[in-house]
């Protein structure tokens, strides 16, 4: 990839967005998972399983998506456990994003009127009938808005895995610069392709938060 900015290059950007959006359903598919484990967590009744998610979103938000995915990268490779790029990069978002979710969705649920719980138990409902029956499709209505709104911003985390050697479009881009040497070229086509990207689930999330009226709950 020599001389200046051809179609070529513009494939190679288009392949590496293309990685961009794979990373990053990955992340939100597997960090949902395991963010719903973290929010059930969070509402427990056992005080021990409380602290313990509490310990473990404080530990994921109180640190650099950066490093959580060096440790896991070349952490493990130190003890023996070879990690491939896409691998670590796909654990370091899931576990980034199921911090994140978890607490969402907890504020989602715990917003919910105290007396939409009681009407629950005094119908005989057992605490994970209520949460299913009463709770969730509630508090999904509020959490819709922001859970969309964190996409975009999973989205533009996946320029991190570069550092893991992850070829994503941030990666492609760096590689192209570094034959071109035209930054401002190739990164602000990068950035465009971005925008892209994230615009639609921007107005998508507005969208919804007029659809549901969440602020005049």
């Amino acid at each position: 990839m020599t001389g200046g900015f051809t179609t070529n290059h513009l494939i190679y950007l288009l392949y590496g967005l293309w990685w961009t959006v794979v990373l990053s359903a990955l992340a939100f598919a597997l960090g949902g998972v395991a963010g719903f484990i973290v929010m059930l967590g969070r509402i427990s009744r056992r005080r021990w399983l409380r602290r313990l998610t509490l310990v473990y979103v404080q530990i994921i938000q109180g640190t650099p998506l950066l490093i959580q995915m060096f440790i896991i990268y070349f952490g493990l490779g130190v003890v023996g456990i070879d990690v491939s790029a896409i691998l670590a990069a796909g654990l370091g978002m899931m576990i980034y994003s199921s911090a994140y979710l978890g607490e969402i969705w907890r504020g989602s649920v715990e917003s919910i009127n105290r007396t939409q719980v009681e009407a629950a138990e005094c119908l005989a409902l057992s605490r994970w009938q209520a949460l299913i029956d009463v709770i969730l499709p509630q508090a999904m209505r509020i959490a819709t808005p922001p859970t969309v709104g964190f996409m975009v911003q999973l989205v533009k985390n996946t320029s991190l895995a570069s550092v893991v050697g992850f070829l994503e479009l941030t990666r492609s881009a760096q590689v192209i610069n570094n034959t071109l040497f035209q930054p401002f070229l190739v990164f602000g086509i990068a950035a465009f392709l971005y925008f892209c990207v994230c615009y639609p689930l921007s107005v998508w999330s507005r969208s919804l938060e007029r659809k549901l009226n969440v602020g005049r709950r």
